[in-house]
């Protein structure tokens, strides 16, 4: 171990470090995490704890690379609408809270294994809580799916988070060895995940499904009592006029001359008229009958819309006073002829910028997806996604200052910072003696080694956070398992990527993306606010079973 004074003064510059990194707005000193981690950092330098020469050494630009070429697509994705397709997923034809919080955790998942969990989380609270509003439904549940499968998904993949960017440059394990090692786990954790959610809040989705029932049903019975109303008024009216056009006529029949045949022929004719009309020229007007039934479901005026109905079903449409009209409104059709060529060309002027939009969003699509197969193919990650960023502000073919505007450049900083930080830390020789310690009691070859390390993982990154604990124990953690054969080093870092990403789940602050969720909650417009404790009693089962499913899966 390095000399006292040494340990001391990294000990309290990487606490600075935590504090600020964990709990950014604290009373004492409101800076930030990106500004906690560069304090930490210097610090660390300041108290001669490392070098400068060191401090730069530290910093790892292959990772800042992938991290940032992740970003650029990301923004370039959000673009070409590609979050807005897979919000609408989540309520394309759902048939009810169960399915819904299942559609959540599925499309997080994916989001978060291919576009990083923050980014699946900030792209996709805002759907959630819109479909949660509209469906009248309470939006914690789905909040909390959207979030834990947000993270269990991103174990999946190099590119889901950023303790894996970590663990797959420094491991070298490629793209695809690294996808196919760890898949099996994340898709049956992510099931698991599911069931659980389903099982733990069930009785709450089933009385709002029991409500909506109920009140379907309600709505059903009161249209059929409407409609029933609405057609006896129809048949009263009906038989009223009939009987009023018969007297009509007896009493002009009576009134005339019987002896006078134009009287006669004149009655008859009238008579002859009405029949005509009754078989031929009455028609109803469907559409008018919908629409009242409907206006009586939603709370109109029956007496209102009785006598607005009768009118509709028993209107009368002529031949020939239609066709008069026609030839009369012959001068106004035509000009209005002029408004609709215009329209017309407005339309054509607007394909191809449509075409064009198309076309670049299909691009976008192409261009990630190849980058995606490079990837697989097992290219240089931080140079993929560097190109494949750099081919779609080409492809944009306008100033990238907007896009590059919304990269977290802020991120990036907090990662030098923490790169310095930990690294001092690591010099100080805590980390050291401790793993000397535990390295006996956590061999991977066996379960019992297998399960402390898994606690020891999740501890350290409910404490320090997850990308933290993966650079103080990765080389360590592989150097032990290295020592028992090559193929326990390769599984010794998905444990590693596997346990430190859905360790996250375990508490609202084990993890970026469960406090982006929670912040946008807030900050939404019918603002909610997920408790600390909410979470936790669902993300302590979650944690230990799906952690413990996935360690059975990987490596075999």
């Amino acid at each position: 171990m390095a000399p006292t004074v040494k340990v001391v003064l990294g000990s309290i510059a990487f606490a600075i470090f935590w504090v600020l990194a964990v709990f950014p707005a604290v009373p004492f000193m409101p800076i930030g995490r990106t500004a906690g981690s560069l304090l930490g950092a210097l610090l660390m330098v300041i108290f001669r704890v490392i070098t400068p020469d060191q401090a730069y050494a530290a910093i790892d630009l292959p990772i800042l690379g992938l991290l940032f070429g992740t970003m650029v697509v990301s923004v370039y994705l959000e673009r070409a609408d590609m979050f807005v397709y897979l919000g609408k997923l989540l309520s394309w034809k759902s048939k009810g809270a169960k399915d819904l919080l299942c559609r959540i955790c599925l499309i997080s998942a994916i989001s978060g294994a291919f576009f990083t969990n923050d980014t699946a989380c900030v792209v996709l609270t805002e759907f959630v809580l819109k479909i949660a509003r509209e469906q009248k439904l309470p939006p914690h549940p789905f909040l909390i799916a959207l979030a834990s499968s947000a993270n269990i998904g991103s174990s999946a993949t190099p590119i889901g988070n950023p303790q894996n960017l970590v663990i797959a440059v420094k491991s070298k394990i490629s793209f695809g060895n690294f996808l196919f090692g760890i898949f099996p786990a994340m898709l049956l954790g992510v099931i698991v995940n599911a069931l659980i959610l389903l099982c733990m809040y069930w009785k709450l989705l089933s009385v709002h499904k029991d409500e909506e029932d109920a009140t379907m049903e309600v709505d059903a019975e009161e249209e059929r009592t409407l409609i029933s109303h609405v057609e006896l008024s129809h048949l009263t009216s009906s038989n009223s006029q009939e009987q009023n056009s018969e007297l009509e006529s007896i009493n002009i029949y009576s009134s005339s001359n019987p002896n006078d045949p134009t009287n006669y022929i004149e009655t008859t004719r009238n008579r002859g008229t009405l029949n005509e009309s009754d078989n031929f020229h009455v028609s109803l007007n469907v559409n008018s009958y919908t629409n009242q039934v409907e206006t009586l479901g939603n709370g109109g005026n029956p007496t209102e819309s009785k006598i607005h109905k009768v009118p509709s079903l028993q209107s009368v449409s002529v031949k020939h006073s239609n066709s008069s009209k026609e030839t009369a409104n012959d001068g106004s059709m035509s000009s209005k002829s002029i408004p609709s060529l215009n329209g017309s060309e407005q339309e054509n002027a607007a394909l191809p910028k449509k075409w064009k939009r198309i076309l670049w969003k299909t691009c976008v699509y192409l261009v990630t997806i190849g980058m995606l197969v490079a990837l697989l193919l097992g290219l240089n990650m931080s140079w993929t996604t560097i190109t494949a960023a750099l081919a779609l502000v080409l492809l944009d073919f306008k100033d990238a200052g907007p896009c590059l505007e919304k990269v977290s450049y802020s991120l990036l900083i907090f990662f030098c910072g923490m790169f310095i930080t930990v690294h001092g830390f690591d010099e100080a020789g805590i980390p050291r003696k401790l793993w000397d310690f535990m390295e006996p009691y956590a061999k991977i070859d066996h379960i019992g080694g297998m399960t402390v390390l898994a606690a020891v993982i999740i501890v350290l990154s409910n404490l320090v956070s997850n990308v933290p604990t993966v650079l103080l124990l990765g080389a360590r953690v592989a150097s032990s398992a290295a020592a028992i054969s090559p193929t326990s080093e390769k599984k010794a870092w998905l444990v590693l990527a596997w346990v430190s990403t859905v360790a996250g789940n375990l508490s609202l602050l084990g993890s970026a993306a469960n406090l982006i969720v929670c912040e946008q909650a807030r900050q939404a417009h019918d603002g909610y606010d997920l408790k600390f404790w909410t979470h936790l009693k669902f993300g302590v089962p979650s944690t230990i079973i799906v952690t413990a499913i996935g360690l059975t899966l990987i490596g075999r």
